[in-house]
């Protein structure tokens, strides 16, 4: 073609032109290439964007170009008719013949949190992920699931994902990168000036790549860093053996378990696993042995404080003086007894001697928070006891983190400063220019080196500081594999195709070693191809590993001959004493280390102590802000050394005195809308040498006030005995205590009729451990929009499910009792009677039903439902408008408008599926057929479904027990969801001593 204007192009080229103009990125849209031919936006788009090709349109009408279109569409068609070279995965276990409208296929894949894997099941809908679960079969979930795994969907379909690759925060395309890529690999020669940045990484592919990086590069330097580390327990375990382990437990083992400053139930990689087998152990009526007693020692009121037996609130540098009063009285050689006072002094004696009774049954554990004098001590009392390889085991370290001194991040950055850095790559490392501890000032460090390239989901900190910035892949979009705490190896298959162009960091590291056209796939499946198999085919063993979600045979093994501990490690840290104020770290229980800080699911589900939505708060105790003259919602400023942040204060019943906590992940600007001017930057605090706790703050008074948004008043009991809760020798007792209160019932069904099946559940309060998985799984599964923080402030949060937290006992020491709260479904429902046009209504099945096109509004059915359970849609809270977000909803639940009233339903679009599967097989629905959202998603496997006429049924065999008990059933509502009392195993001798 020439550049002569009046050069035309022949009719047969008008397809191409077509395919040429729909690729444009224009505003107008058309329903259908019909109404595009005959609109006049066609010739005006034709004559501005292709002017050569303009004067066709002077000899071609319309119907001359349908033609050709048609014929252009039905070769199309002939071609889609090919076969087509593509990537399959398999579904889970029994994959379908192929795929059926309407109908769900679930795939197993894994989600990373700071490397380690946690098994998932992926439910989709005609190629649309719908739905996340834990993966049964996984060791580390055993299919139950945290907040992060339920929200990670809204994670994928998040419109604000990077979608750009960024050069100099400019728009570039991954050919320029790549452009751009290999005159820099031509130019780092041995590696001298070239250093990697990376989190803790467990895939085995990933990590044959660094190795082979390594080889290139051999002068090169790999540092690791993460947000949350575990720098204080590799360094203890390196002194007092030698080397560096990694630890195991077994909770299913543990009579006694004594937590120091440990949350385990929350911030340890095998967390979901840990909390299933305590929760196994902690309950009065069980088939696992005796029940077992929790002991915790902690700076901060966290989620496995709240579930203890006995919990002492200390200051964080007094945990090491506790620790060392322990081990002293226990003989630990090496240990020398603090002098002055001990806190917790009349815990030592009882606690002492129910370990030493407990031996190899016994567990202690210390958190990263902790220095590693206190670990060492741990790993001493544990040997002392007997429960190295009963109740911990130590295994070789999984991640690829190296962890020698020099090959920390304040080391990194001093080579920064100082120029011996020109190119700098990190990868799977999370946004270090907002989460590196702020002496470093890592940002600024940063601008001094002369290429950087950094991958992430989101434009943050980060991409915008870097020279290049490359969008990554969700994990539901990507190849790959990664081990579970355990060592055990699973793998992560997509399952949609990427939603923005980005790439996974097997595919960047690929590039990075001249593989510049590989895929994750095959880069995936050759690694594992050179490993070593087992008796069959290579083929076969892929497909039942990705049908299973696990490498078979793949777990650690312990490691043997874990020498004694070396007493030299008990070097006591210089902070072994209390100071006036201290800040303690710790991660954020709905968006962690500010990974998730762009998630509206997780950033409106309240926390679980706090209640506390859309923020982060400077919480201290109720003497604290008495002394200091403080009410909830002053704005203070912390003031530890140079460094200053503004902060709300939240008043926290449990909270130690002098000590303020502050969750990590708020105070971002960059990043994304979700998150933008929410909370305060605790990273801004926090010191390299000390990340768990600062000591010595000062705290000054601004007069002013900030509005925080909580769900702590919504629901309050009103001194009814909503949550019923007894000691073990209480119950022993008194088995029926539970029921103390209530009018007997004489028929548990009520005047209703139920030929075959009524459906019930039962929650059992001495399980719960309030980690609001249930709340997120039943908004993903419901299509429960989120509010924004000024509509919860109102009370207006749209969960179906809440967990009501209570407290009880002396203010600075309370107990806790988490009750999940979803809709009672009544017999006697107060609800029903009062509806003017039936909208709410008693199935044959005996659920309490909505029907959202009936109701108008009245909220008559809310005022008189005593649980408080039904929510009201004031605004239309579900946002049509972003396209992205249609796909992730579940097309069985209707998507609400305003003005109607929602609530629980048992999730009987699941009952809905199993009763027509049932039919279709001519057969009863099973026990355990139907499980609902939260059940599901309960990692200790708190919440039971089922038909309570079965006498053989699970949920029967529960209500049967005398623990069981109806809330408010007083009232005569006949409750349909019931509790299990919660039943605490207390040490009488520090009862008596309290």
């Amino acid at each position: 073609m020439t550049d002569d204007p009046h050069n035309s192009t022949p009719l047969s080229d008008l397809p191409s032109l077509r395919q040429q103009l729909a690729s444009k990125k224009g505003k107008t849209y058309w329903r259908s290439l019909t109404e595009l031919a005959n609109s006049d936006a066609f010739e005006e788009l034709v004559r501005q964007e292709f002017p050569r090709q303009a004067n066709l349109l002077d000899s071609l009408n319309r119907r001359d170009f349908l033609k050709v279109l048609g014929a252009s569409l039905a070769m199309a068609g002939l071609t889609a008719c090919a076969p087509q070279d593509s990537n399959k995965i398999m579904p889970y276990v029994r994959p379908p013949e192929e795929v059926t409208p309407a109908q769900s296929q679930y795939f197993a894949s894994s989600h990373i949190l700071d490397g380690y894997a946690r098994g998932v099941l992926v439910e989709t809908t005609m190629g649309r992920p719908i739905k996340i679960d834990g993966n049964p079969r996984h060791p580390a979930s055993l299919g139950g699931s945290d907040v992060f795994m339920q929200a990670s969907l809204l994670e994928l379909y998040d419109p604000e994902r990077a979608q750009q690759v960024l050069n100099q925060s400019l728009p570039k395309t991954w050919a320029d990168f790549l452009a751009a890529l290999g005159d820099l690999r031509a130019s780092l020669g041995q590696g001298e000036n070239l250093r990697f940045l990376t989190g803790p990484v467990t895939s085995p592919t990933l990590q044959s790549q660094f190795l082979a990086l390594g080889e290139q590069y051999p002068q090169a330097r790999w540092y690791s860093f993460a947000p949350l580390e575990r720098a204080n327990f590799n360094a203890a375990a390196n002194q007092a053996f030698g080397q560096i382990y990694e630890p195991v437990y077994q909770f299913s083992n543990a009579d006694v378990v004594l937590s120091l400053d440990n949350d385990f139930m929350l911030t340890e990689p095998g967390h979901l696993r840990y909390s299933r087998e305590f929760a196994q152990r902690h309950q009065p009526i069980s088939n696992e042995g005796t029940m077992n007693r929790l002991y915790v020692v902690e700076s901060s009121l966290t989620l496995t404080g709240s579930n203890a037996d006995h919990r002492l609130a200390v200051e964080p540098a007094l945990v090491e003086v506790f620790t060392a009063a322990l081990a002293a009285r226990m003989g630990i050689a090496g240990v020398t007894a603090p002098s002055g006072e001990v806190p917790g002094q009349s815990w030592l004696d009882p606690l002492v001697a129910d370990l030493q009774r407990a031996g190899g049954s016994a567990l202690v554990l210390a958190g990263d928070r902790q220095p590693p004098a206190v670990h060492a001590m741990v790993f001493a009392i544990n040997q002392a006891l007997g429960a190295v390889g009963s109740t911990v085991n130590f295994i070789d370290p999984l991640a690829f983190t190296p962890l020698a001194p020099e090959t920390s991040l304040a080391q990194l950055v001093s080579e920064m400063n100082g120029g011996q850095v020109n190119t700098l790559i990190m990868l799977e490392c999370n946004n270090p220019v907002y989460t590196a501890p702020a002496d470093l000032d890592f940002g600024t460090a940063l601008q001094k080196v002369n290429q950087s390239i950094y991958q992430g989901l989101f434009v943050d900190e980060t991409a915008v500081a870097a020279t290049w910035f490359i969008p990554g892949t969700h994990y539901l979009e990507m190849w790959g594999d990664a081990r579970a705490f355990d060592g055990t190896t699973s793998l992560i298959q997509p399952v949609i195709q990427p939603l923005y162009a980005g790439k996974s960091p097997y595919e960047l590291a690929a590039a990075l070693l001249g593989q510049t056209d590989a895929n994750g796939y095959d880069l995936v499946r050759q690694y594992w191809q050179t490993q070593p198999a087992g008796t069959g085919s290579f083929d076969a063993a892929w497909r039942d590993a990705l049908s299973n979600g696990v490498l078979p045979g793949t777990a650690a093994q312990a490691a043997a001959g874990v020498a004694e501990v070396n007493t030299a490690a008990f070097t006591p840290t210089s902070q072994a004493a209390a100071s006036d104020l201290s800040v303690v770290f710790e991660a954020d229980p709905t968006i962690w280390d500010g990974r998730y800080s762009n998630n509206a699911w997780l950033q409106e589900t309240p926390k679980p102590l706090t209640k506390l939505t859309w923020d982060n708060a400077a919480e201290i105790s109720p003497e604290t802000a008495r002394q200091l003259e403080l009410i909830t919602g002053d704005v203070i400023e912390i003031v530890a050394g140079a460094r200053t942040v503004e902060a709300a204060v939240l008043i926290v019943p449990g909270q130690p005195n002098r000590v303020i906590n502050a969750s990590l992940g708020y105070g971002r600007r960059t990043g994304g809308s979700v998150m933008s001017g929410l909370g305060f930057n605790a990273y801004a605090l926090r010191e390299s040498a000390t990340p768990g706790f600062v000591t010595g703050v000062e705290i000054r008074k601004t007069g002013r006030t900030y509005p925080l948004a909580t769900a702590n008043d919504h629901w309050t009991m009103e001194n009814r005995d909503l949550v019923r809760s007894a000691t073990v020798e209480e119950y022993e007792a008194n088995p029926n205590f539970a029921h103390e209160e209530e009018i007997p019932e004489a028929n548990l069904l009520g005047e209703w009729e139920y030929p075959s099946v009524a459906w019930g559940m039962v929650i059992n309060l001495n399980t719960c451990i309030g980690c609001n998985a249930c709340v997120v799984a039943c908004q993903a599964e419901n299509n429960i929009p989120t509010v924004g923080k000024d509509q919860v402030a109102r009370g207006r949060e749209m969960h179906w499910l809440r967990i009501d937290r209570y407290y009880t006992g002396p203010i600075e020491s309370p107990e806790v009792v988490y009750a999940p709260i979803p809709c009672m479904h009544c017999e006697k429902a107060p609800c029903e009677p009062v509806c003017p046009v039936e909208a709410t209504s008693h199935s044959a099945e005996g659920i309490n039903e909505m029907t959202y096109n009936r109701c108008v509004g009245t909220r008559y059915c809310a005022n008189n439902c005593p649980y408080k359970v039904r929510r009201f849609n004031f605004y239309k809270y579900i946002d049509e408008s972003i396209l992205s977000l249609r796909p992730m909803r579940n097309p069985d639940v209707t998507v609400r408008s305003r003005g109607v009233m929602e609530k629980c339903t048992y999730c009987v679009q699941r009952v809905n599926h199993a009763r027509i599967q049932a039919e279709v097989e001519g057969r009863p629905i099973r026990d355990g057929e139907v499980t609902t959202a939260c059940q599901d998603a309960c990692p200790t496997r708190a919440i039971v479904f089922g038909n309570i006429q079965d006498q053989d049924s699970q949920v029967r065999k529960l209500k049967d027990l005398p623990l069981n008990y109806g809330m408010l059933a007083e009232l005569g509502t006949q409750p349909r969801t019931t509790y299990l009392a919660k039943v605490r195993n207390t040490n009488p001798l520090i009862e008596d001593q309290a």
